[in-house]
């Protein structure tokens, strides 16, 4: 499944790279994204693979910092880059004669560092919380990777900041890039249905029929994940 996500990932970069009709801020944002997806996926999947092939589940304490860091920094920038697409769907449809004038590609490219700034900000602030801690004891995850809730309940000292800290930013990066693209797909939904030809309506729910998957798959994966954390 590892490698099924590497091989479709490149695949995406590479057919984005090579084709110049795909040099537009919605593939070069599917770029990215598939770049942030390989850098995710490689941050948990090969240690886990690791652990499975040498029937050794331990980790180190460095390792699980580190892993912990990572996971933060790409699963956050993935959502951003999500709410960004969303944006362009957005202007694509229900702006199409100023699309080149706002979706300037100095935009596009200002959107990336700016995300990952963010994302890495917010990361930094649990992976430091989480060094301020003390552990004592045997420490055993529930589960395949070091999951940043999982670890703190491991901790024998006081842990209110820290979860003030996750809740915290879980409500600002769990509600204002998702309704975001919320708010632009109910912007997009009543042009669409105002149009008069079938065939334009199909065409531009076409336009956003892969980026819904996309967003149904990681915001799925997400809410499931959370659920499965926090009920064990």
């Amino acid at each position: 499944m590892y490698l099924v996500t590497m091989l479709g990932n490149l695949l995406i970069i590479l057919a984005v790279s090579s084709d110049p009709h795909q040099h537009t801020p919605m593939y070069f944002f599917l770029y990215q994204l598939s770049l942030a997806d390989i850098c995710l996926s490689t941050t948990t999947i090969p240690k886990m693979l690791v652990n499975i092939q040498t029937q050794n589940q331990s980790i180190t304490f460095i390792g699980c910092f580190t892993q912990i860091g990572f996971a933060l920094v790409w699963g956050a920038f993935e959502n951003f880059l999500l709410a960004a697409m969303a944006y362009d769907c957005y202007v694509a449809i229900c702006h199409f004669l100023r699309y080149t004038v706002i979706m300037k590609p100095c935009l596009c490219v200002l959107l990336i560092p700016l995300s990952l700034f963010l994302s890495t900000v917010a990361a930094l602030l649990h992976s430091l919380m989480v060094l301020q801690l003390s552990f004592c004891g045997d420490l055993e995850i529930l589960h395949f990777l070091c999951e940043l809730a999982q670890v703190i309940k491991l901790a024998c000292s006081d842990i209110f900041i820290n979860n003030f800290l996750i809740y915290f930013v879980a409500s600002l990066f769990g509600s204002i890039p998702p309704h975001g693209t919320i708010f632009s797909y109910t912007q997009i939904v009543s042009p669409i249905l105002r149009m008069p030809s079938e065939e334009g309506k199909l065409k531009a729910f076409s336009t956003c029929r892969s980026h819904l998957s996309v967003v149904s798959l990681f915001y799925g994966t997400i809410f499931g994940g959370v659920s499965y954390i926090y009920n064990y």
